[in-house]
């Protein structure tokens, strides 16, 4: 078990694209299952104290995830993932955006086009992930909104359940 897992958030203004690394302490199929089954989903994606509520997900090339970020008061924020290419245990990638609870997109809010890149070595998955924005001031508002720090938090969620289903294997 690595102890120094790898955390890099870099921004790329010219291309506007934040790109993350980040390494696992688990298997390329636990990883992939933690991303794509929303059982798994519904205990890591929100930063504590918030969690997420998966209403539907469908895992195919056109589906969508549509879930609510749910707050300590109980108050939504519906978000939803239209996914655009997957390979399993390799590629996993989807147009996010905000919208209400029935998927219609709230438009004045940024979207991010989100390509996540499975790789294992050594039992230690590395997700690789790169958002793609149309303009700097998208990546500004994220950024602007807690973006790094709010999953960097729910990566760390991410850990602690991979910890724990590893365990149990």
């Amino acid at each position: 078990m690595k102890s120094s897992l790898l955390f890099n958030f870099s921004v790329d203004k010219e291309n506007k694209t934040i790109n993350i690394q980040r390494e696992f302490n688990a298997n390329l199929e636990l990883v992939w299952k933690a991303w794509t089954e929303p059982e798994l989903l519904n205990q890591w994606w929100a930063p504590k104290p918030y969690h997420i509520e998966t209403k539907t997900l469908d895992l195919e090339i056109g589906g969508m995830w549509l879930y609510a970020m749910v707050s300590p008061k109980n108050e939504k924020t519906w978000c939803k993932a239209d996914y655009k290419e997957i390979e399993t245990n390799k590629l996993l990638s989807w147009l996010d955006a905000f919208c209400d609870e029935n998927g219609n997109e709230n438009t004045i809010k940024p979207r991010s086009l989100w390509a996540n890149f499975f790789t294992e070595k050594n039992d230690i998955t590395l997700v690789d992930i790169t958002l793609k924005h149309d303009k700097l001031e998208d990546i500004e508002t994220l950024i602007e909104m807690g973006f790094k720090e709010g999953f960097g938090m729910a990566l760390l969620n991410l850990d602690q359940l991979l910890l724990t289903k590893n365990k149990k294997q």
